[in-house]
């Protein structure tokens, strides 16, 4: 039985030895906020209600370095730490310094089995502040003050099982749809995973043979309609960001994309358009093909 509820996707956290390319790529590409620059070092940009979404901090590495899992304030976190534990789980409170960074009232630390840091918190801040894009967007989809979360990104582990379990049986994740493409080692297997939210997945899990060490295949953004995208991609033109995977709709979430290389070496998915379900009427799915049209990698 799992021992919580994760509502939504609440940030993200990217290492970066170079953060200065991070900067104007958020800010004038995708489109995101930039927040004054702290003392802590890390680079803050804001999409929607929630104080941020994004954080670059400083590292070593270029990577998704963790994901932050906001759980129902209504559960008891002392609970969920020892539930984890009694499963196997090595868990840290987030310190008080830790929750005033992350604009959170309470979370905890631990690792799944790809070696993937994740933070599950409690009552994230936020400060209603309207979206001020330097790119112009218009909003990002999020759903009622957040509550869909910032979208989502994919996980590529070898400890596919392993990570398939830790997510469902233990932090609650459902399955949407599954893939299996086919190969001459047999072929890699990708679920989507949802949360307690309409969002057709928030995770994904990739098995990968050889996985990337920046430890995420792409994250996705959503805006409102197709000329949002339209204008990424010109943007994308301009500011010459490479264009891995053309315009295109996928087959289970509808998602209109494309996909563009990030600073860090993973994908940035920008789309318009994914289905919002309603659980209770949703059975899980097995797709055959990813996209209806497009998304024709380079």
């Amino acid at each position: 039985m799992a021992v919580c509820n994760v509502n939504a996707l609440a940030y993200v956290l990217i290492e970066s030895a170079q953060p200065h390319r991070w900067q104007p790529f958020l800010a004038e590409v995708v489109g995101m906020m930039p927040l004054a620059a702290e003392s802590s070092g890390w680079l803050r940009f804001k999409m929607d209600a929630y104080c941020w979404r994004l954080a670059v901090v400083p590292g070593d590495q270029e990577r998704l370095h963790t994901a932050g899992w906001e759980l129902d304030p209504e559960l008891a976190l002392n609970d969920v730490a020892e539930d984890l534990r009694v499963a196997g789980q090595i868990v840290e409170p987030l310190s008080d310094s830790d929750c005033a960074l992350r604009n959170v009232a309470a979370g905890l630390r631990l690792f799944d089995p790809s070696g993937q840091c994740v933070e599950l918190v409690q009552s994230c801040a936020l400060d209603y502040q309207p979206l001020q894009s330097p790119a112009n967007v218009l909003r990002f989809e999020t759903g009622f003050n957040g509550d869909m979360g910032l979208g989502h990104y994919v996980l590529p582990t070898r400890q596919f099982d392993a990570c398939y379990a830790f997510y469902r049986e233990l932090l609650g994740f459902e399955r949407t749809d599954s893939m299996h493409f086919d190969g001459p080692d047999g072929g890699q297997r990708l679920h989507f995973l949802h949360v307690d939210n309409p969002r057709h997945h928030s995770l994904a899990i990739y098995e990968a043979p050889q996985p990337p060490d920046n430890g995420c295949i792409h994250l996705m953004v959503e805006v409102t309609d197709i000329n949002e995208v339209g204008q990424f991609m010109d943007r994308c033109r301009e500011h010459e960001v490479a264009v891995v995977s053309t315009l295109g709709r996928h087959c289970n979430d509808q998602m209109i994309s494309v996909y563009v290389e990030s600073p860090a070496g993973f994908a940035i998915e920008f789309g318009c358009d994914s289905l919002q379900l309603d659980w209770q009427q949703y059975r899980p799915t097995f797709s055959r093909r990813p996209s209806e049209w497009g998304h024709h990698w380079q």
